[in-house]
Parts: structure tokens; C-alpha cells; sequence
């Protein structure tokens, strides 16, 4: 029997070109309850650009978008489209550290403009009744401390009325390092979110950063609200598949991955028929089998063969094939 617990408990954190729509759908196919999120979706693009960047399908739910902006009408605008397309939470990204998203004055350099950050999320708050969220650093540059972050989260909460934050557990350097270095280089400091939990106790806090299995997720469980898993959850997704019964308490039998693959076939197939490449949606799976015998020819297969033209289904059965007969009876 499933626990009333919110989805927030365990989500998969927003990465950019990686939790796409079909990483989403595929990842839904291995937890019923964790909560999913959009890469970051700039209000330009949402406003301006050809495409639908808005795109999702309901079974994703529940699904959290990934807004970068930093102008409060932009973002009002967005996020009441977006809860008219049914997602379940607008996040606001004050968090990522390149030079592009700096250039658009979102991202990580808000943590510097925190009443800028409450106007946004109180224009957000004002249109939509769905949660607005922040996910943020623990402080940038030489502003690392924690007093700093304090005042960031206090300004938020009290004048934007922003009551749930996800904390990336590192500060970012503006300037220096990449993307990549900010997300290894800077030292972990859990115990600081931790603290900010105790300090902060009305608030709704998850933490985030260099998370790698279930059991330290349900170690920071004993601290704070909710734990965000990123690139572990990306490149090793079996591990979703233990998420509802070790995390939500779920009574749910073990999936089992190649299952797991074959319920992806409807997808697929009415995916090609609009004109999508298999390998757009097979390159988050190449990760799926990780540790079972098989798992680097099944890697390989795809890698070398979902990009083809004409490549179907049949593809997967014939990477399956070196893969499935070495699969465990529970996973």
C-alpha cells in the first residue's frame, strides 16, 4: 500500500538536453511516484520561439517545468501557460552557472538579486495556483556565506511567498568554471542545508548534489524534506526502479527492466510515426542495464545502430537479445 507522501520525497533533477520529454517518459516507465523535471525552458523561447516548448505527454505526471527568466511578467506569463498545459509545479532556476544563462540575467547570478527573485515568484504565485519553486546554489563567488544564503532564502520566502526551495549543496563560480567544473569542483556542504532546515523549519527544503544511491538519499531524508538525484539517476536509471517501494513505500513488485523496455514500444512507434529518431529516445535507456552482464553490448547496439534510418523497435529487440537472458528475476 502506498504512502500518502509528496512527490517531492525523490525527484529527478532538471538537466539540460538530457531529461527531454522521452527521458521523462522512460523514466516514468520505473517510478510511479518520484517527480519528474523539465530541462530548464527559457521564458524567450516559451514567448518567442517556433517550436512547442511546452510539449509533454500526461503519463509524465507528476512533471515540474524548469523556467529560466528573470523578468516577472515574462514569468508570470509562462507559468500560467504552463498550468494550463497541466504541469504540476512551475521551478524557477537560480542555479546554473553558464555564461549563456548569465548573459540572460537568469540562473545562478540571481542569488545576488534576491528581491529581483521575490518579484518573480510572487508575479508567478499571483497568476497560478500550482507550487512555485526555487532551486538554488548555496551562495556564488566570494557571497558564500552562510548568512548570505539565510538572507537569500529569508527575502524569498517572506516577499515572494516562496515556501519550497531545492538546494544544490555546492556554491557556483560565475566566472572560471564551466558548467561541468561547477557541478565538481566546489566542495559539497550538506551540513549547510541541513542547517538551513533547522532554521528554516516551516519551509519545504530538498537537497541536491553528488547523490549517488537510495541509501544516502534516505540518509538526507532524515534532515530535510525531499532529495533531487541527477546525473546517477540519468546514467544508472535502474536505480528509479527501487524509488516507490524503498522511498514512497510502495507495495509494488520489482520491475523488471526489459519489461520495462518493451512497455516503451507504443511510444516508440507512435513516435517514429511523427517523424522522431529512435536514437532520440534510446540514448537515455543506454544506461538501464547497468552491472548485468550484457550491458556494454547493449550500449554499443543502440549507439551504433538506433540512428539509423529505418531503425525501429526490431532495434531494441535485437539489443535486448544480448542482454535479457542475463537479467535477475528482480532487479
Amino acid at each position: 500500500m502506498t504512502q500518502n507522501l509528496p512527490a517531492h520525497r525523490f525527484s529527478v533533477a532538471p538537466m539540460l538536453d538530457w531529461t527531454d520529454r522521452h527521458c521523462r517518459y522512460f523514466h516514468r516507465q520505473l517510478s510511479r511516484q518520484a517527480l519528474l523535471y523539465t530541462e530548464m525552458v527559457t521564458t524567450g523561447a516559451i514567448i518567442h520561439g517556433k517550436g512547442d516548448y511546452l510539449a509533454w505527454n500526461q503519463q509524465e505526471q507528476p512533471v515540474a517545468l524548469q523556467l529560466g527568466g528573470s523578468d516577472p511578467l515574462a514569468l508570470a506569463q509562462c507559468a500560467e501557460q504552463a498550468q494550463a498545459r497541466g504541469y504540476n509545479e512551475i521551478n524557477l532556476n537560480v542555479g546554473c552557472p553558464s555564461d549563456r544563462v548569465q548573459n540572460g540575467r537568469f540562473g545562478a547570478c540571481l542569488m545576488g538579486e534576491a528581491a529581483l527573485v521575490a518579484d518573480a515568484v510572487k508575479a508567478m504565485r499571483d497568476r497560478v495556483s500550482i507550487p512555485v519553486t526555487v532551486k538554488t546554489r548555496i551562495g556564488i563567488d566570494e557571497q558564500d556565506s552562510y548568512e548570505f544564503l539565510c538572507d537569500f532564502i529569508r527575502q524569498v520566502s517572506e516577499q515572494g511567498g516562496c515556501d519550497m526551495f531545492i538546494i544544490h549543496a555546492r556554491k557556483a563560480w560565475l566566472s572560471g568554471l564551466s558548467p561541468k567544473e561547477n557541478r565538481e569542483i566546489p566542495p559539497l556542504d550538506y551540513e549547510r542545508v541541513y542547517q538551513l532546515k533547522r532554521d528554516f523549519p516551516h519551509l519545504t527544503l530538498s537537497i541536491n548534489g553528488g547523490i549517488r544511491s537510495l541509501a544516502e538519499a534516505k540518509a538526507h531524508l532524515q534532515h530535510v524534506d525531499g532529495v533531487m538525484v541527477g546525473r546517477e539517476a540519468y546514467q544508472n536509471p535502474g536505480m528509479l526502479a527501487e524509488v516507490d517501494r524503498d522511498l514512497f513505500g510502495c507495495d509494488r513488485p520489482a520491475v523488471d527492466p526489459v519489461a520495462v523496455v518493451r512497455s516503451m514500444y507504443p511510444y516508440i512507434e507512435r513516435e517514429l510515426a511523427q517523424g522522431t529518431y529512435l536514437g532520440h529516445i534510446t540514448r537515455h535507456m543506454l544506461g538501464l542495464f547497468q552491472g548485468i552482464p550484457g550491458a556494454r553490448q547493449w550500449r554499443r547496439y543502440l549507439s551504433e545502430n538506433a540512428h539509423k534510418p529505418g531503425a525501429n523497435v526490431e532495434t531494441l529487440e535485437a539489443a535486448l537479445a544480448l542482454v535479457a537472458d542475463k537479467v535477475p528475476t528482480a532487479v
